[in-house]
Order: structure tokens, then sequence, then C-alpha cells
């Protein structure tokens, strides 16, 4: 296991309430406070992997900064596919930003004095109005059908993400503030919790609730300002925030079957925060009595407002691992890459830490293939098996585009492959970022005639803004 937490993560000294791994792997998100308004800003992964491109002057670190929001940050999500990424905050809007399709350059933010600079373009696409408090979290659903958003209004609305900003439905029956939302991976249920002391699981057939737990949250208060719960890459478990038993904090285990709750995650001193588990399933070949036995499981991190992370594998009884003390304070939120192999985490004292595993500590991740034929077996056909077909059928128009989704593959094969070599692991080569699109001069395309007494007459051309979404 590696740690480091790079300086240069930093949202000058205010807190960073949200962060998430691009999809690609490129790049990542954070979201929190900034000078007199939101900040949601796009660094580069590169320099976090790598010492000698954290060190190349050349390699840039923050890619762009977006201070649109009116008020504080609280949660930025990437879509699947990674063409959108989505911010809420304290100003009561959900903002959907997408790359612009043509730059023109470096330039620097305003209100900065010139010290800090967007290397690339992110504009607001979308801005999404309806809740009546702050946005707390958000999340997309399993292909990006839809973004579900919670509140300090009680309510959790589900956008259709395809038609923004039309609204499916608002879900009410929270009588508390809503701090946690999260799906489930073959898209049946959408799971939230709140201040009320419950975690309410909706179905995404009629969005009426399915199930409401409340006895693991009857000794909670409401000392967190988020409750992130997730739900297993399997769909057999949530491992909601905060939750206790015998006064003691732990991360309460539910089950799909039935939403039983005898299990839980325990040792964290204080309030669970934030949970996270990977998007993979591992495997570990065992050798026992009877012969080599193929072993199934998933990874689970856990934030605390005790400042600590811990790492769970559901084969194991114990933690994998602790680390005490990671922050001066809370940790918010915590971001796994597709890989499986990395994870980003961010706390309310500014800072954020990077964590790299290898397969010999956490096993090999099963195939997307795999992974579906799961989800078959157990589910019959999941929306992720439905919609697998339409996604692969996408055409990349941009060269630029399919140069780095080849990267980005060639990035998760060499995460999954990586070895330790005397000790060391091997250097992961570094993405690339996309490059910009030339942007067409219009004047070329001007309409020009010349009148009888030979003066040129220029025919106006309207210029309509570049907006591509959908």
């Amino acid at each position: 296991m590696k740690l480091l937490k790079p300086s240069w993560v930093t949202h000058d000294g205010k807190p960073i309430f949200s962060i998430d791994i691009h999809p690609d792997g490129s790049r990542f998100a954070t979201g929190g406070q900034g000078e007199d308004s939101g900040k949601v800003a796009v660094w580069n992964m590169a320099p976090v992997r790598s010492e000698v491109d954290e060190k190349n002057s050349n390699i840039p670190k923050l890619l762009c900064q977006m201070d649109n929001h009116l008020a504080c940050v609280n949660c930025v999500r990437w879509s699947s596919d990674g063409r959108y990424l989505a911010s809420g905050g304290d100003d009561k809007l959900i903002m959907i930003w997408q790359t612009g399709r043509y730059f023109a350059g470096p330039s620097t933010v305003f209100g900065t004095g010139g010290k800090t600079v967007n290397i690339e373009q992110w504009r607001c696409v979308a801005t999404l109005r309806a809740h009546t408090g702050d946005i707390l979290d958000l999340a997309w659903s399993p292909q990006d059908a839809w973004l579900a958003t919670c509140s300090i209004d009680n309510t959790i609305i589900v956008w259709n993400a395809q038609k923004f900003p039309e609204i499916i439905s608002i879900l009410k029956g929270h009588t508390g503030l809503v701090k946690g939302v999260t799906w489930d991976p073959v898209g049946k249920y959408l799971a939230t919790q709140s201040d009320d002391k419950s975690l309410r699981v909706w179905r995404t057939v009629d969005w009426q609730q399915e199930a409401m737990v409340t006895k693991p949250f009857d000794e909670c208060g409401g000392t967190t300002h988020v409750l992130r719960s997730a739900l297993s890459p399997d769909g057999q478990y949530i491992v909601s925030a905060h939750a206790m038993s015998n006064s003691v904090p732990t991360a309460q285990i539910i089950e799909r079957q039935g939403f039983k709750t005898s299990m839980d995650f325990v040792g964290h001193r204080k309030a669970i925060t934030v949970v996270r588990f990977n998007p993979n399933i591992f495997q570990k070949v065992v050798n026992k009595a009877s012969g080599k036995v193929r072993t199934f499981f998933s990874c689970c991190a856990i934030g605390s407002r005790d400042r600590s992370l811990s790492i769970w594998l559901t084969a194991l009884k114990r933690p994998l691992v602790v680390v005490h003390d990671m922050f001066q304070n809370s940790v918010m939120d915590i971001s796994w890459g597709k890989s499986g192999f990395e994870l980003l985490v961010c706390s309310w004292d500014g800072t954020a830490a990077y964590v790299e595993f290898t397969p010999e500590e956490l096993g090999t991740p099963l195939t997307q293939d795999e992974m579906n034929s799961l989800h078959q077996r157990i589910y019959g056909k999941s929306m992720a098996i439905s919609t697998q077909h339409t996604v692969n059928n996408t055409i990349i128009e941009n060269p630029a585009m399919l140069k780095l989704q080849q990267q980005h593959t060639e990035h998760r094969e060499k995460l999954a492959a990586n070895k330790q070599v005397n000790g060391t692991p091997t250097k992961i080569k570094n993405p690339m970022l996309t490059s910009p699109t030339e942007k067409p001069n219009p004047k070329a395309q001007q309409i020009e005639t010349r009148t009888p007494d030979g003066r040129r007459r220029i025919t106006p051309l309207c210029i309509a803004p570049q907006v591509d979404f959908g």
C-alpha cells in the first residue's frame, strides 16, 4: 500500500467537502468552499500518481476552477460515461458541467490576480432548480439514466439525466435533513439516509418506499455534515453511515434480502460520515485441505469524524488496514478509481490523500463480462446488462477522445497487472489529457459580394454558441 497527501490539492485552506475520480482515471474533481462562493475544481491525476510528473513544471496540476456556485459546494460526481460533472451546494442549485468543444487556450480565473490558470474549459450546460434548501449529496444512476439529489428540505429529487431539467419524481417521506443518496448497481433501488434516524429504500419502478430501517440509528444524533451510505457492487448489501450499537459508532450492514441488520463494521471512535464500495468484485485462490478454492469478495472504504480511514474486505473479519489521524478534521468523502486499486479521500481540514493498493493486497478484479454474468445470475437481466449493447456501440467522433479512451484502457490493464518488484511498485504510465479541438475560423464561412459601384458587402453570419448536450 502507498499513501501520500499532495499538498497542492487545496481550496486555499478552506474545507473540501467532496472528491470524485473521473471514470477514465485521468483527472478528479473536488468541491467545497471558495472565496465568497462555492468552488468546483478539476485536477490532473498524473502528478498525484507520479513524483516525477509532480515535479515537472510542464505538467499542469489544476486543470480548471469553476466559481459559479453562489455558496459552498457539498458534492461533485462524474457521470459514469465521464461526459458530465454534477455539482450541488448551499445555493440550492445543481449544475451540470461539460468540457468545451472548442478551446482557445489557457485563461486566468477571474478574481485570482492571474495566479490561477484554467488549462481546460468546463462550462455549465444545465442548472437544476427545485430544491428549497441546501443540497448535500447527489448520485448518477447506473448508465446515467437519472440523477438523484437530496437536500435539507427533507426531499430527494430524481431528474431525467437525458432531458435536464425534467423531473422524474420528488420522493417525500423523510422528516429530517436528507444527507446521503446511493443507487443500487442493478437499478432496482435508491437508498437515502437522513437525520430523522432512518435509512429508506425506494423502488425505481414506481418511486414508492420499499423499506425503512430505523433500529440501528435510534441512538444517533445529527452530528455529521453528510451521511454517505453505499451499496456493494453485487447489490447484496447496503452499508450505512453513522449508526450505533451499544453506544459504539458503527457502519450498519443491511442485507438486500429482507433488509436485515444483524451485521456491522465496528472500530471507529466517532460517527461514520462516508462509506464507498470499490466498484469491482475481487477474487483470490485460497489453498485449503480440499484443494485450491476460489473466493469472491468486495472491498469497502469507511471514513469517520475521528479523522481516520478503514479498508474492509468482506472475506475478512477485521479491516485490511486502518489509517489513524489521517487528517486534522473529519473525513468528508471517498472516491475509488475504476481500476479498483486507488482511492482519494478529502477532509474538512481542506486537504486530500491518495491511497494505492496492489493486486496482492486486494485480489484480482472480475472483468466487466464476469460482473454482468454475476448480476444476471442473481437478478436476471439488470439495467447494466440491458444497456451494455448501447454503450458499447456509441460512436466516438473526436479522435482525441478515442485516443484518451485507448490510453484509459491501457492504464486500467497496467493497474490490474501492477506487481511489486523488489518491494517497489512498478510505475504507471500517466494518462494524457484530451487535446483541445481547433476552433474553425468563422471568417472563412462568411459570404462576401461586390456591389455595382465596387464596394464590398458582407452578409452577417450568425455564430451560435457551441452547446453539445445530448
